[in-house]
């Protein structure tokens, strides 16, 4: 369902906000605030949750894997449930399903149960953000789209700055299982509010489901991750376990391809890559969402393993990156209109690159505002080039495909994520065990104070050795960001940010 996007003969652009409207964006604000939070809060718990269930860390990094996967996974699922069962009802779904997650995690026995329970949580978490911006799209109209996205756009904002201070505050003056119980009456007040303030939509049972193409590419995605851990876990690709879960994985990835290019209303409409734009914009959003979740993933670990740090300090340290970002977002969209994707985009990746740098020659004592100014620059990067990116994406496209132009990109950056802490994660198993005689990769035997500095200091050059591998991707992000356009979208902006969460 497309809105109308012709002009009104009466500018309400700066009329304020109803009490109807107001209460909606309070109802999604919350809502929003718990899923964007949870994609970082867990960071800095990573650390404590690996030595509590003694498990390694290819083991561990399903707890921020699964959750990616999960967000990843239930985007394309959210749009026809929308359409099918009702916005109102979805959104009250995916808060039930949250609470509940978030519960179960904090009660959580092992390690694999706490696992499964993240992936529950992403499946609630994974809805609550496009469910809200439908909701508040319907609710506010495109005059006020600006402004009331503006609102929600505060959450997104601040929570790559406040999940991982959050997370460790909680982490070092209570127990971890708090950074999932504090969702709980959170989403509780949340949940009354969208009971009682949230409007019925409209159902429009004419949208099919691509239930075949879910089957492929849920667990073809989730066994090829499960395939590249295990490279950790059994010391390299020699495995039949690696090999078998590799290949079945990779299958039923084609297999969607396949399937997707043929289907009337596929998952991921894979007709959109045969637009060059769309393709080369993919691919740096794909690789920006790899360095991005990966870097944060090592981060907080070197900080405490490393370091000896407690999870609030590692969680300060980890604040730059986030302002930095908030703080270049709001110039890169003007700065494109200026000078074209093709100018900033590779100006942003050669950012994040210099930043992941200074990481590369992390030592037992590095230089903490040597790595605080680092980490800012990452966060320049990151806000100059992965907004132009997506942007870019939608300027070729019609008004029609940008919502699911919307769906894919998204699905990429968490996919890219997910692949991306896998990685980061079996290249600093696979270096620990290679430097520390007797490791398993297991972080308790490596635990600062436990073992003398040299040792220490090979544990630090396993982090550095990581890092490498995320500044290589950020270099090779460099690259499709030159064959992007060099001018302007074609699309108003007006209408594409209205389209981009009404469909």
């Amino acid at each position: 369902m497309t809105a109308s996007t012709s002009p009104l003969p009466v500018d309400t652009s700066k009329e304020p906000l109803s009490p109807e409207v107001r209460r909606a964006a309070y109802v999604v604000v919350l809502g929003t605030i718990m899923a964007i939070l949870d994609t970082t809060i867990v960071a800095v718990a990573l650390d404590t949750l690996s030595k509590d269930f003694k498990v390694s860390v290819s083991t561990i990094q399903w707890v921020t894997t699964g959750y990616l996967l999960a967000l990843a996974v239930v985007i394309p699922v959210t749009g026809w449930a929308i359409h099918r069962i009702g916005a109102k009802s979805i959104y009250i779904t995916s808060l039930v399903l949250f609470i509940v997650g978030s519960a179960l995690c904090g009660m959580a026995w092992s390690a694999n149960s706490l696992i499964a329970f993240r992936i529950l949580q992403g499946i609630g978490g994974g809805m609550i953000m496009p469910v809200g911006q439908s909701i508040m799209a319907r609710t506010a109209g495109p005059k006020q789209m600006g402004k009331v996205m503006g609102v929600i756009g505060i959450p997104t904002m601040l929570g790559p700055i406040l999940g991982p201070v959050v997370g460790g505050a909680i982490i070092t003056n209570m127990s971890w299982r708090w950074i999932f119980y504090v969702n709980v009456p959170i989403g509780i007040v949340a949940l009354f509010l969208a009971i009682k303030f949230l409007k019925p939509s409209e159902k429009d049972k004419t949208h099919r489901f691509d239930l075949i193409g879910f089957l492929l590419l849920s667990p073809g995605l989730a066994i090829l991750v499960y395939g590249l851990s295990e490279v950790g876990n059994q010391g390299g690709f020699s495995s039949a376990s690696v090999q078998w879960s590799l290949s079945v994985g990779v299958i039923l990835i084609v297999l969607f391809v396949l399937r997707s290019l043929r289907a009337p209303e596929p998952l991921i409409d894979m007709r959109l890559f045969k637009n060059r734009t769309f393709s080369v914009s993919s691919i740096c959003i794909f690789l920006t969402g790899m360095t991005l979740y990966g870097t944060m993933f090592l981060l907080p670990l070197y900080y405490q393993i490393v370091r000896g740090d407690s999870p609030w300090v590692a969680g300060l340290m980890m604040a730059p990156q986030g302002i930095g970002a908030a703080m270049m977002m709001r110039y890169s969209g003007r700065l494109t209109d200026r000078r074209g994707a093709r100018m900033v985009v590779p100006a942003g990746m050669a950012l994040l690159a210099i930043g992941t740098l200074g990481y590369t020659q992390v030592s037992s004592s590095s230089n903490y505002w040597f790595l605080g100014v680092s980490l800012f620059i990452r966060g320049l990067g990151l806000g100059l080039g992965m907004m132009p990116a997506f942007a870019s994406s939608y300027r070729d496209l019609s008004l029609d495909a940008v919502p699911r132009a919307t769906t894919t990109t998204n699905i990429l950056r968490q996919v890219g994520g997910s692949l991306g802490v896998a990685i980061f994660a079996v290249v600093l198993q696979t270096q620990i065990n290679h430097r520390v005689p007797g490791s398993t990769g297991g972080l308790t035997s490596i635990a600062t104070g436990m073992i003398p500095p040299s040792t220490l200091e090979k544990v630090a050059q396993a982090f550095g050795t990581s890092f490498w591998w995320s500044f290589g991707i950020c270099a090779i992000a460099i690259i499709p960001g030159f064959f992007l356009p060099n001018s302007g979208s074609k699309v108003p902006v007006e209408e594409l940010e209205t389209e981009m969460v009404i469909d």
